[in-house]
């Protein structure tokens, strides 16, 4: 085994809200590291797990309260209709540059070898059972079993 020189081996993100700016974040995190040869697996804990809750995950929105990101003052924010708007712009957008809408992407990135994990504990919590998420994901565990698949030299965990 050669030495290690510092470069990233595994990623492991941690998706803990699924709005819609999140998911897409650690979806082209999780397929960039694939697409340069890194491992990837993403834990989906508390509201991170719509993202991939099948009747959910193509109903995601953009965050429009308490998002600096979104330049507005957060009054305006909660006007009814302000995060439908919102959401629907950044879908138009994303689009137009061909990037692929939740269900494919998780497609996608299984394809790639991304491992998909659940919460055990959020689906505890929320009452999902595993018949409720998204089919490939590699199942559901705990986030003690997620730290060991985590272990070893040039893993990064990320949380988002």
């Amino acid at each position: 085994m050669s030495e290690y020189n510092g470069e990233i081996r595994k990623m492991m993100i941690i998706l803990s809200k699924a709005t819609l700016e999140n998911v897409y974040a650690a979806f082209v995190l999780a397929n960039g590291a694939r697409m340069e040869g890194i491992e990837a697996e993403i834990f989906f804990t508390f509201f991170g797990l719509e993202a991939i809750h099948k009747k959910k995950l193509e109903h995601l929105h953009i965050a429009t309260v308490g998002n600096p990101a979104m330049h507005m003052p957060t009054m305006l924010g909660g006007l009814p209709g302000m995060e439908s708007l919102a959401t629907m712009m950044m879908k138009k957008e994303m689009e137009k540059i061909d990037m692929p809408d939740v269900h494919e992407f998780l497609d996608i990135m299984v394809a790639s070898g991304v491992k998909l994990w659940a919460c055990k504990l959020a689906m505890d919590m929320f009452h999902y059972e595993k018949e409720d998420m998204y089919d490939d994901i590699g199942g559901i565990i705990t986030v003690g079993d997620f730290y060991k698949q985590g272990s070893g030299i040039g893993t990064h965990m990320l949380f988002i």
